[in-house]
């Protein structure tokens, strides 16, 4: 998945007991990439910044890397957003927010906050060290002179978007390949039958009776997998209905194929499916799909 610093632009409240000193100079570049990840999160978090408890939010900061549940939820951690929210709202109209009310402490807020900060940059974790990061939002929160000017902030932050769509594209080129590779081995395996489209189907099961139309309604069990064996779909304990003109084109062909008690194997190209795009998360773009179906019977 393509890792974007639109994930650390989050609400919340940073500041750091890090060992890392303000006065530290960056001395590498790794260093540099995380104190500007900080100035980020620094500069969309502040308005909350008086409400927290710097030790406890790095505990949560550090849990929720670490893909932990969060310290706090349930009704305290509804009670001490709705508190959270009102006091940012209050500020940005320019109003005193007072002290916490009993009900809410700081720790509880700095938890949530810290939960909040933490989980989005658990898909970046391996590109930071969280101190220098730390130190970057505390710097830019408390409008203190950062150590990266924003020019060199902004620079950092588009070189590490670059590199990701780069490494996003030839992931991407190397999974279509690879998929490619898997049809062209596959179409000559014992039982496997290529039709003038693409499609492949291997026989597991045959049937009888009358084959479903392309406006057929079918009644079927089905489990579907990617070319690594992972399980996106399946009927579990009650079969699918559904009419054959309505599902990707590698269905409505392969279906006509079968008869009532087939079972079937379809290996369908990425263009009888979802092509370029994919479908969610659990089917990348240029996906083969493997489809072991069972038609049990043609309803209409």
């Amino acid at each position: 998945m393509r890792k974007t610093l639109g994930l650390i632009l989050i609400a919340g409240a940073l500041m750091t007991t890090s060992a890392f000193a303000a006065d530290k100079t960056l001395k590498n570049e790794r260093e540099k990439f995380s104190y500007m990840v900080g100035m980020d999160v620094g500069k969309s978090i502040a308005p909350a910044a008086a409400d927290l408890d710097p030790a406890a939010l790095e505990k949560a900061i550090r849990n929720a890397l670490a893909g932990n549940k969060p310290l706090v939820s349930g009704a305290a951690a509804t009670r001490a957003s709705e508190v959270m929210k009102a006091r940012v709202a209050s500020r940005k109209r320019g109003k005193s927010v007072g002290a916490l009310p009993k009900d809410v402490s700081k720790q509880t807020i700095s938890y949530l906050v810290g939960h909040a900060v933490g989980t989005p940059l658990t898909e970046m974790k391996a590109d930071f060290d969280l101190a220098p990061l730390m130190q970057g939002a505390l710097d830019r929160m408390s409008g203190q002179k950062t150590q990266l000017s924003d020019d060199q902030a902004a620079a950092l932050r588009n070189a590490y978007i670059r590199k990701n769509i780069d490494d996003a594209a030839r992931a991407g080129a190397d999974y279509k390949r690879a998929n490619e590779a898997f049809l062209q081995k596959n179409k000559a395996e014992d039982g496997v039958t290529t039709t003038a489209s693409g499609l492949q189907y291997k026989i597991l099961k045959q049937g009888a009776g009358a084959a479903p139309l392309r406006t057929s309604t079918v009644r079927v069990k089905y489990e579907g997998r990617l070319i690594d064996g992972s399980v996106f779909d399946a009927t579990e304990n009650a079969p699918a209905e559904f009419p054959l003109n309505r599902v990707i084109q590698g269905w409505t062909e392969g279906l006509q194929l079968m008869k009532p008690g087939s079972k079937f194997r379809f290996f369908i190209p990425a263009y009888l499916a979802y092509g370029e795009k994919g479908a969610s998360s659990s089917i990348p773009p240029n996906s083969t799909l493997i489809f072991d179906v069972e038609l049990i019977s043609v309803v209409r």
